[in-house]
């Protein structure tokens, strides 16, 4: 599932290729998977316009319009990307959106598994308050006392606490694994349980594992070596003591850890 960093290489992509294009048409070809926004609605406030800028929010992604002063709002579920190209055969095969530009070029949503969200709003603060998220994991005023402060009183296990949208917003199953590892704290200890120095750490390396798989492109073979990403799965080993990595469920969500690296 696309969580923070994937999301935040799609705010860049979309930045490097649509942004500044007028808009010739729009096609909505999933009605169901439009929030509160009709297919007209979205035509009408694109068509003819341009997209001036992109902004995230956790695993949202907000692109706003030049002149009507609207936000397209893109939620990627498990398995929506987005892809800019010019020819009608390089269409990808899941299409839910497709802006046309003036200059001949296409952006396409994708979402085979039809699980993500396409709206329309005024203002990007509309969605995060009606959703309730939480501040973005790498929003510059959710610093160390801030994390303390939002995990210390949870009973919930670290994991799930972890990928609570309105604790924080834009970690999911797998980074919150990373996070984890890197931190080297088992999954299902009790938020409340744990003492400062786990709680620096695992502060530490939530913004070092972000920031590291944004600069790694979300590419799971780019990762560093010391990363457990690339070895969730059955016979994975870990990438630290050479054990086998063990999987358990923690709030109905499969966590894979190191029980050597990661003592309960």
């Amino acid at each position: 599932m696309p969580e923070l960093p994937d999301v935040e290489i799609f705010k860049r992509y979309l930045s490097s290729t649509a942004l500044h294009k007028t808009i010739q048409s729009v096609e909505i070809h999933s009605t169901d998977m439009l929030k509160g926004v009709s297919a007209r609605a979205i035509e009408k406030a694109l068509k003819g316009d341009q997209l001036l800028s992109a902004r995230r929010h956790g695993k949202y992604l907000f692109v706003k319009t030049a002149k009507k002063n609207k936000w397209l709002v893109l939620h990627f579920g498990m398995t929506g990307f987005l892809k800019y190209f010019k020819r009608q055969a390089r269409i990808p095969p899941h299409e839910r959106l497709l802006i046309a530009f003036s200059n001949g070029y296409h952006l396409a949503y994708d979402c085979q598994r039809k699980l993500g969200e396409i709206g329309l709003i005024d203002a990007p603060e509309v969605l995060i308050e009606e959703k309730e998220l939480g501040p973005d994991a790498l929003e510059p005023g959710f610093n160390r006392e801030r994390f303390m402060k939002t995990f210390k009183n949870s009973r919930s296990a670290i994991k799930s606490a972890l990928m609570n949208q309105k604790y924080v917003a834009g970690i999911g199953n797998i980074y919150s694994d990373e996070i984890l590892f890197q931190a080297g704290i088992y999954p299902g200890t009790r938020s409340s349980e744990l003492d400062e120095n786990n709680m620096e750490r695992l502060y530490f390396q939530m913004d070092r594992v972000l920031k590291t798989a944004i600069e790694s492109r979300a590419d799971p073979e780019r990762l560093p070596a010391t990363f457990v990403i690339p070895h969730r799965h059955s016979d994975g080993v870990c990438p630290k003591c050479k054990g086998e990595i063990a999987k358990c469920k923690i709030g109905g969500r499969t966590a894979y850890y190191c029980p050597q690296c990661q003592k309960g």
